[in-house]
Parts: C-alpha cells; structure tokens; sequence
C-alpha cells in the first residue's frame, strides 16, 4: 500500500481542500493515482499525508485477485470510518475494483460518495464539482490512454519516476482479468512518453522506471512502433541517467532488441520477465503460448548478450490440476535458473477467467505450503547470488535516509527496482541523497546489501 502524500503548507486554513490518497496494487496503479493527484492539485487541493485533515480520502484499489480485492475492502471501511468524526468528508475509490464490479459495490459500501472507474479517473476533479449523487458510479470504457495532456505529480521519490507506456493487454491468460478490466492494448506515442521523461529529467528524476502490461508489446498493435524504437528515441537524450524496463513477457524478445541494449549502457543491466511456471503441462493450461525450453532458451540470450543482467520474475503456484510433478517442475526451473530477483504468488481463482471455471482447484492451503517452499529456496539463491558482490565498487542511486534508522542512507543499484526488490543500505562516507554515487560493498544479506561511499 502507498499513502502518497504531499507537504502540508503552514498557512493552510481551514477551508483549504485537501486530499488524502491511498494507492493500492501494482506500479501501473500508482501511475494512475498520479494523474489523479496532479489533476486534484490544478484545481486548487493541497496533499496531506493525515487522513482525519482530509476533505477528500481517494482510494485507488486493486481488484486482480482475491487478497487485493479484500485489502481494497478492508482500505475503504478504514477511511469510511473516519467520516464519523468529519460527515462532510467525501470517500472517492477508483482503479480496477470500481471498474471491475461497479454498480456492485455501492450496496455494500454505503459509505463511499464516488465509485470511478479505470477508465474515467482523470475526470475526477470534474465529478468532485458536479456534487453527484452519494454511491454515483462513472465506469463506462473509454480505452482511456494518458497523452501527456494532464498534469502528474510524481510520488515514487525524488530521483525516480514510473513511465507508463501502455495501457491494457492483448495476452489471454487463463488466470487473468485484467483484459476484461483494462481493455485492449493500446500504445502511446513515443513522442508523448518522450515529452514525460523530459520533464521528469528536468525536475531532477536520474531513473525511469517503463511500464506496461507487457512492455515487449508496446506499439505491436498499431503496427508503428516498437520498445525498440522507444529505447532508441529515449537514449538520445543524455538524461535520465537509468532506463529500467519492467514486465517484458519473452514472446518479443529477439536480438535485435538485445544488441541494442547491449550497447547502450544508460540501459541498466536489469528486466522483469514473468514466466509464470516450469511445468509446460501448466503453461499450456494457464495459455501462456511458451514453453520452458523457449523460456530458458530467453533466459539464456539475455545473459549472453547482458552478462552483468539481474533478471526478476514471477511465478504462480497451486493453478488448477497442478500435480505434486508440475510443482517439483517448478522447484527444478527455479533452481536451474537462478534468477536474482524472484516473487511467488498463489493462485487465485476469479470469476470471468477460464482458469476459474476449471475443476481440479487447489486448496489454500496447499497453496500456501508450495509458495513457501518456493520462496524459502528463492531466499538461499538471492543470498548465494548477492555475496558476489561484496567488495565490488558499484553505482548506488541514493533515495534519501534510510526508514530503518537516521544513521543510515538507502538507495539501490542498477540491478535492484524500486519497491519490488532489496537496496543498499550506506552506513559511512559523504553521502549526497538524489546522486549516484560509488559505493563499496562490504556486507551482503538474504535480500539486502550494505556498502560505504568512495570519497
């Protein structure tokens, strides 16, 4: 969960509108919630990082699997509770829940105002002026795209920004909603991805951070563009200084693509391949169209071509008919792999999929048993994999003090996202928070490491 928040200004007064927004789920959703907050600030709100001097809570919710939905549930009521101390308050949720179950939710969330969709959020501040009905919904698709054409306020920090690029998804995976949700793939132009990273880098951003449902399918649909071409318009301009891509599904991956990233070192050794699973009985059934030999096949390419890569992916566990076989598949492709960065999720069995209308589902509690054994092996490769480097000098982007303790500076490497993977912690030296500086690293834990700055 993300309270993203703005500095309160001294001489706020009482009839200063200010909002109070809760993003939930995945990095996309953050790029939607700051649009809706860059909108919310050119109409006169002011941020607050305290709920109860809020006018205005948004909750912007996830709705792609079951603990997502019911941490959005749970979110809501939390700021629903606060209109007992401020009836005046007014309860806006946005995002995929809104969007996925409408009309749905308003009889058992009678204490929000608004439901908006993730189609029609960037109107926010317009519905907020209507005075619309308590319990209005405005989830009509619109295969909504972000041009450029409204303002963003960047939370994720000083240094470092999301950049979506993309909107919905041309995949069918059995398991997943988010076509039904978001609707189909739809690019933007390069130009205006090109006019959000200028002003990013104007405002002191080192990092960008691309993401989309698939970012190798960026432009494919309209026959016109490519990530290719993305990263060669993004690479003549001398700033930002990192390029992150994130969830690059490896049908599109080809040399071409590799050897232009293997050339351009503003490019960071660092992507997210979602592979899903080892087993190909359970590709096959999730409708993946890979197999495991094409994916280690991928695997392997990136390595040769990129051979300092951190490569992170995702993996589902307890997907309908997986057999005790398919899950030591997995285990095996893990282990073979060796990825530096890995999450495991457990399946979730959700209406509107083929994969929800499977017989053979599997128990929560099997579930939980075969993600644990998966992450307890992820956690002795990410330590066995970290403790090469220890005493390398590295480039460290340094993010600011350190929430664990005052003493200590954090920031993170080219092979470490934001959010998603360990940092560096920086315990001595000159340290400058918003640069990227040369650390030494001199101790390496299961997901962390800890180094010193090279004056």
């Amino acid at each position: 969960m993300a309270q993203l928040d703005g500095v309160k200004t001294a001489k706020a007064t009482t009839d200063t509108k200010k909002v109070h927004l809760i993003s939930l789920g995945c990095a996309r959703n953050r790029a939607d919630s700051e649009v809706m907050l860059g909108s919310l600030l050119e109409n006169d709100y002011e941020l607050t990082s305290a709920p109860d001097e809020a006018s205005l809570v948004v909750v912007n919710t996830c709705g792609f699997i079951e603990p997502a939905k019911r941490e959005s549930i749970e979110t809501i009521m939390e700021a629903g509770e606060l209109k007992k101390a401020n009836p005046a308050l007014k309860l806006v949720v946005a995002g995929c829940l809104s969007q996925r179950y409408k009309g749905q939710l308003v009889a058992g969330l009678p204490e929000v105002d608004l439901f908006i969709g993730t189609d029609e959020f960037p109107h926010l501040p317009q519905y907020l002026q209507e005075n619309l009905p308590k319990g209005s919904v405005r989830a009509k698709r619109k295969n909504y795209l972000y041009q450029g054409e409204l303002p963003k306020k960047n939370t994720l920090s000083r240094v470092s920004s999301y950049v979506k690029v993309a909107e919905g998804c041309q995949h069918q995976c059995a398991f997943c909603i988010i076509p039904a949700i978001r609707g189909p793939l739809r690019s933007r132009p390069i130009q205006s991805i090109l006019g959000e990273v200028n002003a990013l880098a104007e405002q002191g951003v080192k990092e960008i951070n691309l993401i989309a449902q698939d970012l190798a399918a960026y432009g494919r649909e309209g026959g016109q563009s490519s990530l290719l071409n993305l990263l060669k318009d993004l690479t003549r301009a001398p700033d930002p200084a990192w390029i992150r891509m994130l969830y690059v599904y490896p049908e599109n991956i080809d040399e071409e693509f590799l050897d232009f990233w293997a050339d351009h070192p503003r490019i960071v050794p660092y992507i997210d391949i979602p592979v899903q699973h080892g087993s190909d009985r359970i590709l096959s059934l999730m409708n993946r169209e890979v197999s495991r030999a094409q994916l280690e096949k991928t695997i392997a390419r990136v390595r040769d071509k990129i051979p300092s890569v951190a490569i992170r992916t995702s993996v589902m566990v307890g997907f309908p008919h997986e057999t005790d076989k398919d899950f030591e598949a997995l285990l095996d492709f893990v282990e073979q792999n060796r990825f530096d960065h890995l999450g495991c999720f457990t399946y979730s069995q959700e209406e509107g999929t083929p994969a929800g209308r499977m017989s053979d589902q599997i128990s929560e509690a099997l579930k939980e048993e075969r993600q644990l054994e998966v992450m307890d092996l992820q956690r002795d490769i990410s330590s066995r994999n970290l403790k090469s480097y220890v005493g390398k000098t590295l480039e460290v982007l340094v993010e600011g003090r350190s929430q664990e303790s005052d003493l200590l500076f954090e920031g993170r490497l080219k092979t470490q996202a934001p959010e998603v993977d360990g940092i560096c912690y920086i315990n001595d030296g000159p340290v400058q928070a918003g640069e990227i500086q040369k650390v030494t690293i001199t101790e390496s834990h299961d997901y962390d490491l800890v180094g010193r700055v090279e004056s």
